[in-house]
């Protein structure tokens, strides 16, 4: 199934083995991991369609499903579970209605869906025409060829649900000593999926630079990986900021974030105005750029947009703080989201009310993946 700009295999939980070596051997085998081009498997050869997504019956009270993600590695042996995908998260809920694990309801079907990896409760509105998801609309996903009916997610109740609170720190502004980096300024925030937020300026971009510009400097992606690691490290996600490459690979997601600027998407050419961005960002996932945005990062961006003193906040345009809809300029075009964050308190005590991502889905095969003996 793609959901939104990503894709990934959907296998129930019933056909797998219990989590641990055997169930991860079989799905390795089913995306032909490792294998740079995984060319004898179901994989796409780029993280972005290296994704799984296991749906299980209920276990929570109150949820639809249980949702289980998986960001499968393409050139080393192994399935990360740390982190979700919000693009795959909108997949979810059409999977769940169209396989008749949740009844349809016109016009429009809430699945609740609850994610392992979170150990948190995504709440997924899927529009509905006849007892089937809707399928064909208006609505435009940049990086995603034609439109679709939108799907709309909701992350308010996965705050905090990496590190046990929204900013881990308690701080919206820490500095991270970076070995090879030196010292620098970064917010850390946990929603969707954590994330370590940084000025583009702190490490000599403009902001509005292609995936490629940044990919092609090696000496940039290494030193930005540091950074990640540190963050990891700081929120207490790795063991230290050099084992975070290895210990969760995924996350935190690193955004790197510009005030409102003129450049043009590098999937089709077309111009972004300033003036139609409230902040632009780029962010790293897996160690290369992102060629579009993270669901999951678009819901944190507009959340950590929210939190005054943040780097987030202190990019975000002006005249954006006081509306609930925030423009986010990525590689491919503009994606909004919509944030609410309740300031009831410091540090830990911020809630969040709100926090939206739009995405489109579509089911592309039904089929059987054969499979050569597993050791």
């Amino acid at each position: 199934m793609r959901g939104g700009t990503s894709k990934a295999v959907f296998l129930r939980e019933e056909d797998l083995p219990p989590p641990g070596h055997d169930r991860d051997a079989i799905i390795l085998r089913v995306f032909g991991s490792p294998d740079k081009r995984q060319i004898d498997g179901l994989g796409g050869a780029d993280p972005l369609t290296s994704k799984l997504a296991i749906i299980g019956a209920p276990r929570v009270l109150n949820t639809d499903v249980t949702y289980t993600f998986g960001q499968v590695e393409i050139d080393r042996p192994h399935v990360d579970y740390h982190s979700l995908c919000g693009n795959i998260s909108a997949a979810v809920g059409q999977y769940a209605i169209e396989s008749g694990l949740v009844e349809a309801v016109e016009p429009v079907t809430t699945v609740r869906a609850y994610t392992t990896n979170l150990r948190r409760i995504l709440t997924i509105e899927v529009p509905v025409k006849n007892g089937r998801p809707v399928r064909l609309g208006t609505y435009r996903v940049p990086g995603v060829p034609g439109t679709g009916a939108r799907i709309l997610l909701d992350f308010a109740d996965t705050a905090g649900g990496a590190t046990g609170s929204l900013l881990p720190t308690g701080n919206p502004v820490d500095t991270l000593d970076v070995p090879g980096v030196g010292t620098i300024e970064a917010s850390l925030v946990d929603i969707g999926n954590a994330h370590v937020f940084i000025r583009a300026r702190d490490v000599g971009l403009k902001g509005t630079e292609s995936p490629a510009d940044i990919d092609r400097d090696r000496d940039l992606l290494d030193r930005l990986e540091r950074i990640r690691g540190a963050g990891a490290f700081r929120m207490g996600m790795a063991t230290s900021g050099e084992a975070a490459r290895n210990e969760t690979p995924a996350t935190p997601i690193l955004g790197i974030v510009s005030p409102p600027n003129d450049y043009v998407g590098h999937l089709d050419a077309v111009p972004v105005a300033a003036a139609d961005v409230d902040l632009v960002s780029r962010v790293l996932f897996m160690q290369i750029t992102h060629k579009t945005y993270a669901g999951t990062s678009t819901a944190c961006t507009g959340v950590a947009a929210r939190i005054p003193g943040s780097i987030v906040y202190e990019m975000l345009r002006a005249d954006a703080r006081d509306r609930m809809e925030i423009r986010i300029g990525h590689p491919a075009g503009v994606i909004d989201t919509e944030s609410e964050v309740v300031l009831s308190g410091s540090g830990r005590n911020l809630g969040v009310r709100r926090a939206t991502l739009g995405r489109t889905a579509r089911r592309i095969l039904d089929g059987t993946v054969y499979l050569d003996e597993v050791e």
